[in-house]
This record gives structure tokens, C-alpha cells and sequence, in this order.
């Protein structure tokens, strides 16, 4: 079994620079969440290409990660959003990088209506203990965050997609003075926690298994 596994997104017609592709590489690349973790996670940048759910994505899984921490812009959010569930549903509304659309409505025809994350609730309190006002959310989208989710909690293995908003390009004066600190600080701070409950609730499920045994 490998590390926890972090992955992001690269730019898409409407993101040129997505940012959820520098914060999953700069939480990855945290010494904060090494110390952590005790080792390195692994990182990879998606393809906004529905053929990268095969061609990179599921060599990535076939390694069996300890946990994933999904990471996706949603433009129009204006806070951090945990989102609970994908749903087996995609949208032929918005095409990929490539201009290429899905050709079912179904990612997987012949797999569930939803699949649920039971660490979501659990990440959530630990972001928002982190000092982010963190929203549940139930809508992953009809794109590739919500498709490459659904592929990821198929594997029974803890994980959580997080939608972030597009930060502020310049950081926002605080109220007595100076400016805050960069939104994606902030963030890969608080994300280093969501990715401790994950990477626990891993370990506590392997103790599990071997008690049991």
C-alpha cells in the first residue's frame, strides 16, 4: 500500500492557471504535512481530459493509495466546499479540454446513483477547526471533478474532494492594517489537517482488519 495520495487539476478553457493545481503541489511539497504523515505524499495534476481518468488517474489507484485529497476550483463558491457525494451522472453540456463531450449520461452504467464519502463530515470539522468556514456540499458538479470522484470512492480507501474558490489575486487588507496572507497558504494549512483524518482513519481501519483477523 503507498502514501496518501493528493491530486489537482491542470487548466481548462475557462482556467487558464487553475490554482487547484499549485495547491495540491504545494501541500504536497509541505513539511508541515510530512512531519504529519511521517513521509511525502504522492501528487498528480489531472488532465481536464475525460481520457485522464484511465490514463492517469487509474494507474494512480491501481497502487492502492493509503487516502486521496481531491482538490477542484468551483469559480462561482465563494468559500472552501466539502462535498459529500459524486453522483453517476455526467453532463454533455460542458466538454473537456479537448472540446469533447461525454457520450452517456452515465459515468458508470452499471454502477449506483451516488457514492458517499463517510469522511467528509469528519474533514469538514477538522478545516473548520483549522480556522476555514467549510461548507458541506452535495453537488460535486456534472464535470470531471464530480466523474474522477466517483472513480476515487469506488476504491473503498478514505477520501474527500474539496472545491475551492478562485482566490483573490492580490491578498485583502485586514481591517486594522497590513494584508492577510495568501489565500492558498491559508488553505494548504488547513488542508494538511483534512488529510491527517484521512490518513487516520486509513490506519484505524487497517487495525481493524488485522484485529479482526
Amino acid at each position: 500500500m503507498s502514501r496518501l495520495l493528493i491530486t489537482g487539476f491542470g487548466p481548462f478553457p475557462t482556467v487558464p492557471d487553475n490554482p487547484s493545481a499549485r495547491l495540491a503541489r504545494r501541500l504536497a511539497g509541505s513539511a508541515h504535512l510530512r512531519l504529519i504523515l511521517g513521509q511525502a505524499p504522492d501528487c498528480l495534476v489531472l488532465n481536464t481530459r475525460y481520457g485522464a481518468l484511465d490514463t492517469q488517474l487509474g494507474p494512480a489507484l491501481a497502487k492502492q493509495p493509503l487516502a486521496v485529497l481531491m482538490i477542484g476550483v468551483a469559480a462561482r463558491r465563494r468559500r472552501v466546499c466539502v462535498e459529500t457525494r459524486a453522483v453517476n451522472r455526467l453532463s454533455r453540456l460542458f466538454p473537456d479540454a479537448d472540446g469533447r463531450v461525454s457520450r452517456t449520461l452515465a459515468f458508470d452504467p452499471g454502477g449506483p446513483a451516488q457514492r458517499l464519502s463517510p469522511a467528509a463530515s469528519q474533514v469538514r470539522i477538522a478545516l473548520r477547526r483549522a480556522g476555514l468556514d467549510a461548507a458541506a456540499s452535495r453537488d460535486a458538479g456534472r464535470y470531471l471533478c464530480n466523474a474522477s470522484y466517483y472513480r476515487v470512492l469506488e476504491q473503498g480507501c478514505p477520501a474527500v474532494f474539496l472545491h475551492i474558490p478562485m482566490p483573490p489575486r492580490t491578498p485583502r487588507p485586514k481591517a486594522g492594517g497590513g494584508r492577510r496572507r495568501p489565500a492558498l497558504d491559508l488553505w494548504a494549512e488547513a488542508f494538511a489537517e483534512a488529510a491527517r483524518v484521512l490518513v487516520l482513519r486509513s490506519r484505524l481501519s487497517a487495525g481493524r482488519q488485522a484485529h479482526s483477523r
